[in-house]
């Protein structure tokens, strides 16, 4: 289904009642039209139906004379084929950033409704339980690929560490659950994706636009084809599947070669997410998460706060809830709560938990970024060891 329609009524208000005055015209008349256009001419005129013969004229005539009207009814008005509302976001994409009404009106012609992007984003996460989540990205196949990623790429994963803060270890299991290590980037058109989301997705519409707004102005600034790249069903694009306007903000050239390139680059992915971390809060050498316990006391008070740490460790303690590894009393927290095989979890989250959920604002996604973290770091000096 493409995002405009062959006659726009706003525009050219009288074209479709004349065209089914004309429809139902050619269908009562259709036996001496195709004796008229389509079958040889009569070999004898007398008993030709010289009314049928005019009508049938006047018929073609009336036809021609709506195609003319159309096309001229389209030339004075470059967008009058697309939605209204696309009609305004081209409008103020021309007057903000000087962007050509033609270049863009064909760009949207050629974009496709996608109505199976609605269903999937509108399927929660958290819909499955904390342990289904976990067996997709915690697995020996992720954690494997996740060794051989880290080995391929250690130089760049170490010069990112060095200059972001961020361990190479995070870097390559926000890799590994994104695209699995870019092995899977998205098969939907971001063009068509973010046009679903941003003009029939009312929750978040205001959202997409915008970030339909940065892929414009990305795909100006990388000089790529609109509709030239694909994504995942929300518009994230390439190796470490940044939205447009991440990818605008954060993403870096991190391989020096001139450009920035996150659907063919895992170095450039590399150098992004430490720094798109970094932007957001990271602090080198701090811990992400750690196991707690507490009494049957009822814990509501500190489970209903954000997820962004407010608590300080001391105030936990006085709580009855303790860390079950070291960490200083004044490093502020948020409770956390699992379900485990039917067991309560307690986790407290600390500031790099809660910058892990900025690039997903999951508490299951950030804790399965911890979790591969942890396990690949723990796979890869195994292997070393044994070496």
């Amino acid at each position: 289904m493409k995002y405009f329609s062959l006659f726009d009524q706003s525009r050219c208000p009288n074209i479709l009642r004349y065209l089914y005055r004309l429809i139902l015209w050619i269908k009562q008349d259709f036996c001496r039209v195709y004796s008229m256009f389509l079958r040889p001419a009569v070999t004898n005129p007398i008993k030709h139906n010289t009314f049928g013969h005019s009508r049938n004229r006047l018929t073609l005539f009336i036809l021609t004379s709506l195609v003319i009207h159309h096309t001229s009814c389209m030339a004075e008005q470059p967008v009058s084929g697309l939605r209204l509302e696309i009609r305004s976001f081209v409008t103020d994409m021309v007057s903000r950033h000087g962007y050509d009404a033609h270049e863009l009106e064909d760009a949207f012609i050629q974009t496709n409704f996608r109505p199976e992007i609605l269903k999937l984003i509108s399927t929660p996460a958290s819909a499955i339980s904390w342990d289904e989540y976990r067996k997709r990205f915690v697995n020996m196949q992720r954690i494997k690929g996740g060794v051989d990623f880290w080995n391929k790429y250690a130089a760049d994963l170490e010069r990112a560490r060095k200059i972001y803060g961020v361990p190479e270890e995070i870097i390559v299991a926000i890799i590994g659950i994104e695209t699995s290590y870019g092995s899977s980037t998205g098969n939907y058109r971001v063009m068509d994706a973010l046009t679903t989301l941003a003009f029939d997705f009312p929750r978040r519409a205001d959202y997409f636009r915008e970030e339909l707004e940065n892929y414009l102005l990305l795909a100006r600034e990388q000089k790529f084809g609109l509709l030239d790249i694909k994504g995942s069903y929300a518009g994230a694009i390439g190796v470490p599947q940044f939205m447009p306007g991440s990818y605008r903000r954060y993403a870096v050239d991190f391989n020096n070669d001139g450009k920035i390139d996150l659907s063919r680059s895992a170095v450039d992915a590399i150098g992004s997410i430490g720094n798109y971390l970094k932007e957001y809060g990271w602090e080198a050498g701090k811990p992400v998460a750690i196991r707690a316990q507490a009494g049957s006391q009822n814990l509501q008070e500190f489970l209903d706060t954000d997820i962004k740490p407010l608590h300080s460790v001391w105030k936990l303690r006085q709580a009855g809830i303790t860390p079950l590894d070291p960490v200083a009393d004044d490093t502020l927290s948020a409770l956390l709560e699992l379900n485990s095989q039917g067991k309560r979890q307690l986790w407290l989250g600390f500031k790099n938990f809660y910058v892990i959920t900025r690039y997903n604002r999951s508490t299951f996604y950030a804790m399965s970024v911890f979790e591969l973290a942890r396990a690949i770091h723990t796979a890869r000096s195994s292997y070393s060891a044994d070496r």
